[in-house]
Protein backbone atom coordinates (compact mmCIF):
# COMPACT_ATOMS: atom_id res chain seq x y z
CA UNK A 1 0.00 0.00 0.00
CA UNK A 2 1.39 3.39 -0.97
CA UNK A 3 2.11 5.89 1.83
CA UNK A 4 -0.40 8.39 0.39
CA UNK A 5 -3.13 5.78 0.61
CA UNK A 6 -2.10 4.87 4.16
CA UNK A 7 -2.26 8.52 5.21
CA UNK A 8 -5.72 8.92 3.67
CA UNK A 9 -6.95 5.76 5.39
CA UNK A 10 -5.50 6.82 8.76
CA UNK A 11 -7.13 10.27 8.43
CA UNK A 12 -10.48 8.65 7.70
CA UNK A 13 -10.25 6.16 10.58
CA UNK A 14 -9.21 8.83 13.09
CA UNK A 15 -12.01 11.20 12.01
CA UNK A 16 -14.71 8.52 12.03
CA UNK A 17 -13.68 7.22 15.44
CA UNK A 18 -13.75 10.65 17.06
CA UNK A 19 -16.94 11.63 15.21
CA UNK A 20 -18.84 8.58 16.45
CA UNK A 21 -17.57 9.00 20.00
CA UNK A 22 -18.54 12.68 20.06
CA UNK A 23 -21.94 12.00 18.51
CA UNK A 24 -22.79 9.24 20.98
CA UNK A 25 -21.58 11.17 24.02
CA UNK A 26 -23.25 14.45 23.03
CA UNK A 27 -26.43 12.65 21.96
CA UNK A 28 -26.63 10.93 25.32
CA UNK A 29 -26.22 14.10 27.38
CA UNK A 30 -27.75 16.84 25.21
CA UNK A 31 -31.27 16.72 23.73
CA UNK A 32 -30.53 18.73 20.56
CA UNK A 33 -31.63 18.44 16.94
CA UNK A 34 -29.97 15.65 14.93
CA UNK A 35 -28.43 17.96 12.32
CA UNK A 36 -26.87 20.20 14.98
CA UNK A 37 -25.60 17.11 16.76
CA UNK A 38 -23.92 15.89 13.57
CA UNK A 39 -22.39 19.29 12.77
CA UNK A 40 -21.11 19.75 16.31
CA UNK A 41 -19.62 16.25 16.32
CA UNK A 42 -17.94 16.87 12.97
CA UNK A 43 -16.35 20.09 14.22
CA UNK A 44 -15.11 18.39 17.39
CA UNK A 45 -13.71 15.45 15.42
CA UNK A 46 -12.03 17.74 12.90
CA UNK A 47 -10.27 19.69 15.64
CA UNK A 48 -9.21 16.71 17.77
CA UNK A 49 -8.27 14.18 15.07
CA UNK A 50 -4.61 13.71 14.24
CA UNK A 51 -3.54 14.70 10.73
CA UNK A 52 -1.54 12.22 8.64
CA UNK A 53 0.46 13.02 5.54
CA UNK A 54 2.94 11.39 3.19
CA UNK A 55 6.14 13.27 2.43
CA UNK A 56 8.98 12.53 0.03
CA UNK A 57 12.43 12.14 1.62
CA UNK A 58 15.80 10.92 0.38
CA UNK A 59 14.95 7.43 1.68
CA UNK A 60 11.52 7.36 -0.01
CA UNK A 61 8.02 8.32 1.05
CA UNK A 62 7.19 8.38 4.76
CA UNK A 63 3.93 8.78 6.65
CA UNK A 64 4.01 11.49 9.32
CA UNK A 65 1.45 12.40 11.95
CA UNK A 66 0.75 15.80 13.49
CA UNK A 67 -1.57 16.15 16.46
CA UNK A 68 -2.48 19.00 18.80
CA UNK A 69 -1.53 16.90 21.84
CA UNK A 70 2.07 16.24 20.77
CA UNK A 71 4.81 18.65 19.83
CA UNK A 72 6.19 18.37 16.34
CA UNK A 73 5.61 15.60 13.84
CA UNK A 74 5.94 11.87 14.48
CA UNK A 75 6.91 9.27 11.90
CA UNK A 76 4.82 6.10 11.63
Amino acid sequence: MRPKHKALLFNFIAFVTLFLMARLILGYFLPINRIFLAVTSAIIANVLAPKFGAIQTDEGEKVLMKWIFIKGMREL
